[in-house]
């Protein structure tokens, strides 16, 4: 189960997508994330869809592989959801007991499950594209116009990029203990929902404990290697922002455009 987790993963390539500047693809992908809450109308829908699916085509990244990212977060999803079927007022379709499904609700429900599958399909193109090393240079790069207002641009960018690099790490360590403590008797799947909480502390107690030693062990290299991180540090790879940069983000623009357009003129 925890094998289908490819949230933070880099997948390596030499596709038009990888060779992107990282900022361009962090602002692309905040673009193409305002798009989405932008987008009313089902043409609106089907552009964002074949946009989603041009860029997985271009980036060579299985479509399988990206599908996988939506997996961990479907029970976030049917939630939601269920949500809007049952709160939202309209004309009522069907009823199961107290509970009554409008028109509307049944059409914002799926709508907003759509949203969500783009939103995080986007954004684990982002870093399955782009290299933790890059990430880190480009939340850099982009946060230190707040610089000369006390913001640590790179100690956020080094915390963010950190943060997000460990988590295939902790889902591996999390599969390994788990395995340990179902070797010696445990069951993590029966019970009520009380006593599945219980039978997880076993498996949090472990980890919270082999996160601690990691984040030791890493700030122990990182002093040892006498790393400072601040406008001193050079790069082996400076960021350029080039011509291709420039295509994507236009391409990106028009798509915010179209969105916007279809807002106001098709409902």
């Amino acid at each position: 189960m925890l094998n289908n987790i490819t949230l933070g993963q880099y997948f390596p390539g030499q596709s038009f997508v990888h060779r992107l500047d990282p900022r361009s693809k962090i602002i692309g992908t905040l673009l193409f994330i305002s798009a989405i809450f932008l987008a009313e109308s089902y043409v609106s829908y089907l552009i964002l869809a074949v946009f989603c699916l041009a860029v997985i085509g271009i980036s060579g990244i299985p479509l399988k592989f990206v599908l996988k990212s939506i997996r961990p977060l479907w029970l976030i999803i049917l939630i939601t959801v269920l949500i809007h079927f049952f709160t939202t007022p309209g004309r009522t379709v069907f009823s199961i007991g107290p509970l009554t499904v409008s028109d509307t609700g049944l059409e914002q429900g799926i709508l907003m499950s759509i949203r969500l599958v783009f939103l995080i399909v986007m954004s684990s193109l982002m870093t399955f594209t782009t290299s933790p090393i890059a990430l880190t240079d480009g939340i850099e790069q982009l946060l230190k116009p707040l610089k000369r207002f006390g913001v640590p641009a790179h100690e956020l960018a080094m915390m963010m990029t950190i943060a997000l690099r460990f988590i295939p790490t902790l889902i591996e360590e999390t599969d390994r203990i788990m395995k340990a403590q179902i070797s010696r008797g445990a069951e993590f799947g029966s019970g009520n929902i009380l006593r599945r909480a219980q039978s997880m502390i076993p498996l949090l107690v472990p980890l919270f404990i082999s996160a601690f030693r990691r984040a030791d062990e890493l700030a122990t290299a990182m002093e040892a290697r006498c790393y400072r991180g601040g406008d001193e540090r050079t790069r082996m790879k400076e960021l350029q922002f080039q011509s291709i940069d420039l295509a994507a983000a236009l391409v990106v623009l028009l798509l915010v455009a179209a969105v916007t357009a279809l807002k106001w003129f098709v409902r």
